[in-house]
């Protein structure tokens, strides 16, 4: 009992020793996973960071590449719109002044620009030659006038002569046709008086209607030639233009805006915000086939002369009842492919080439009958190269 007593108390002083060793170890292996713990979170930080900055260069490349654009509504417009067309002045009558008699132009009294009434003359033409031919022809008519009266004498003694017998019947009727035929050249030679006379009277050109002298083609010596046989010159071209017709060509597809009777407005450019009021009063009732229009008359009152014959007007045509309502767009959101018109919309970011159905043109604007929504955000002034998919940023102060 003494000896393991003893043993016993040699072994216990060497138990805490034995312990120690197991302690570093996991001390060692426990600092070892700590650094190698920080070596990964120190190494997974950087690996994050690269690969958030590769992200952020990658989304900021894409912010930049995307197209940055400005974008519109389509607009909703009432019905009874206006259609605007184009149209070209006539004076109400517009008529060239020839001459009827040849010879000289003595003097000219009127010239471009002057307002002149109906009667004024206008010009002088001197022609000796039809005034000594009446001078001829007054005396063959005193001439064949004393042959006449002669011959109406001779009939009636020989008229009176019959009824005693004293002559034949057939002198008596000799002596009266005679006098039938000498009345005839009375006839004549008078005619060929009033001829003369009014070819001297054509000496004297006047104005046929009150208007304005547009053009003057002669002047003091000029040779008149009015041979029925050659086209005369034009001496001047009077238009009356207290009134005027304006045609205009009316699309097949509007030309119930057309009705005769119907009030409409003409605006020029020269001036602005002002509207002449006018009446259609006539169509041709049958359309062009080569343009597809109805030829229509509209005529305005012009009693200032503020519109010159051959201008270029506008001309308002009220549609009324056709559609209640239509949508409106800017002419340079238009895109001219060759599959037809396109529009850009902006949806989720990316541009979407729409085709479209247009309607009427306004200029600025036109009509948009199909392939559109009022909530449609359209690119303004599209770029040619824009594609379906193409990346695009709205600008700040768009209307979205």
């Amino acid at each position: 009992m003494k000896v393991e007593e003893s043993r016993q108390s040699e072994v216990i002083p060497d138990r805490p020793a034995a312990d120690k060793q197991p302690r570093a170890g996991f001390g060692l292996i426990l600092l070892s996973l700590i650094a190698l713990g920080a070596i990964g979170w120190f190494i997974y930080k950087g690996i994050t960071a690269r690969v958030s900055a590769e992200t952020a260069l990658r989304r900021q490349t894409q912010q930049d590449a995307a197209l940055t654009v400005s974008v519109v509504h389509p607009k909703i417009a009432a019905g009874g719109q206006e259609l605007l067309l184009p149209g070209n002045t006539q004076a109400f009558i517009d008529a060239p002044i020839y001459a009827r008699t040849s010879g000289y132009l003595k003097r000219w009294y009127a010239d471009i620009g002057a307002r002149v009434h109906a009667g004024q003359l206008l010009a002088e033409i001197e022609a000796p030659e039809v005034d000594h031919q009446l001078q001829q022809a007054k005396a063959d008519l005193e001439t064949a006038q004393a042959t006449y009266k002669l011959a109406q004498t001779t009939a009636v003694r020989w008229q009176s002569l019959l009824k005693s017998q004293s002559v034949s019947q057939q002198d008596t009727d000799t002596r009266v046709g005679d006098m039938n035929a000498k009345r005839a050249m009375v006839d004549s030679a008078a005619s060929n008086v009033k001829r003369l006379e009014d070819l001297q009277a054509y000496e004297k050109v006047y104005a046929p209607f009150d208007g304005v002298i547009t053009t003057r083609n002669t002047d003091i010596g000029a040779l008149i030639n009015a041979d029925t046989n050659t086209p005369g010159r034009e001496l001047f071209h009077v238009a009356a233009t207290n009134r005027l017709r304006v045609f205009v060509s009316v699309p097949e597809e509007y030309e119930r805006a057309a009705a005769n009777g119907s009030s409409t407005g003409l605006t020029l450019n020269e001036f602005p915000g002002r509207i002449f009021t006018g009446r259609i009063v006539r169509n041709a009732s049958s359309i062009d086939p080569s343009s597809r229009t109805l030829l229509v008359e509209v005529d305005v009152n012009n009693p200032s002369g503020a519109l010159l014959p051959g201008a270029y007007v506008s001309v308002h045509l009220r549609l009324q009842g056709q559609g209640a309502k239509a949508l409106t767009i800017p002419a340079n959101t238009l895109l001219f492919r060759s599959e037809g018109l396109r529009v850009a919309v902006v949806r989720d970011g990316k541009a979407q080439l729409t085709p479209i159905q247009v309607g009427r043109d306004f200029g600025q604007t036109l009509e948009v009958v199909a392939g559109l929504k009022p909530e449609d955000s359209l690119i303004v002034n599209p770029p040619d190269s824009i594609i379906t998919g193409s990346e695009v940023r709205i600008t700040a102060g768009s209307a979205e």
